[in-house]
């Protein structure tokens, strides 16, 4: 169990990024038309606006969160706020969008399993891609939960420690996570699958930020004027 622990949570995080990063360079090379969301707003609407909107809020949310939260350093913010105030702040605002989120993803994915339109025209790793994500969504939301039991903020210390160690590629990362419960390791563990498997799906347009309509200007779209011809009267 110790080698799969070492595997899992210090060897792992490496190869789901190196695949993330490699496939996403070599599929833009070799295969660029495939690079789209694979839109079916087309065939059916219904549900398409609230669900798209909700998710996409929420989990650009949750992102931008964990990335904060994890990476921030403790002596940055340790004068601040206490560990047991990031923790509550955490599973507020995490709690939140983590609704949010799955409101929006529940919709998209009875939409893609139940709608004929779009079940017909999708494909097996469409549903897969949303089936994983409403599973991580799910045990992010279970260890909001967990979390309520241990709120002096000692175990979200060490997964940032676990996090802060990975990204700057020391070792003993996995160490610091040996005692935390199962929840927070299927966690981690399924989100650097989907790091792994988004080069071959529609996740990798995460990489297409549209930044360039921040500023890009107004089209001007003008009304076209109709000229009506007639011909002789007899």
């Amino acid at each position: 169990m110790n080698y799969l622990h070492q595997f899992a949570f210090q060897f792992y995080p490496y190869i789901a990024v190196a695949v993330f990063l490699v496939g996403s360079w070599a599929r833009f090379d070799k295969s660029m038309y495939t690079w789209r969301t694979g839109s079916s707003q087309l065939l059916s609407d219904r549900g398409m606006r609230i669900g798209s909107n909700c998710f996409h809020i929420g989990i650009l949310a949750i992102l931008g969160g964990h990335l904060v939260g994890l990476l921030t350093p403790h002596w940055l913010y340790e004068h601040f706020i206490s560990s047991h105030q990031k923790q509550l702040l955490a599973m507020i605002v995490g709690g939140f969008f983590g609704a949010l989120c799955f409101v929006g993803i529940t919709i998209l994915l009875v939409r893609r399993l139940f709608n004929p339109r779009v079940r017909a025209t999708g494909s097996f790793g469409d549903v897969l891609v949303l089936v994983l994500l409403f599973a991580q969504l799910c045990l992010g939301l279970v260890s909001i939960r967990v979390s309520a039991d241990h709120l002096d903020g000692t175990v979200m210390v060490q997964l940032a420690d676990w996090a802060q160690h990975i990204v700057t590629f020391r070792p003993g990362a996995a160490d610091f996570i040996v005692g935390v419960s199962w929840v927070y390791k299927a966690h981690i563990f399924l989100g650097l699958t989907l790091f792994l498997i988004a080069p071959f799906t529609r996740l990798v347009h995460v990489w297409s930020i549209p930044l360039s309509y921040l500023w890009r200007p107004y089209q001007v779209v003008r009304r076209r004027q109709a000229t009506l011809r007639y011909g002789p009267r007899e």
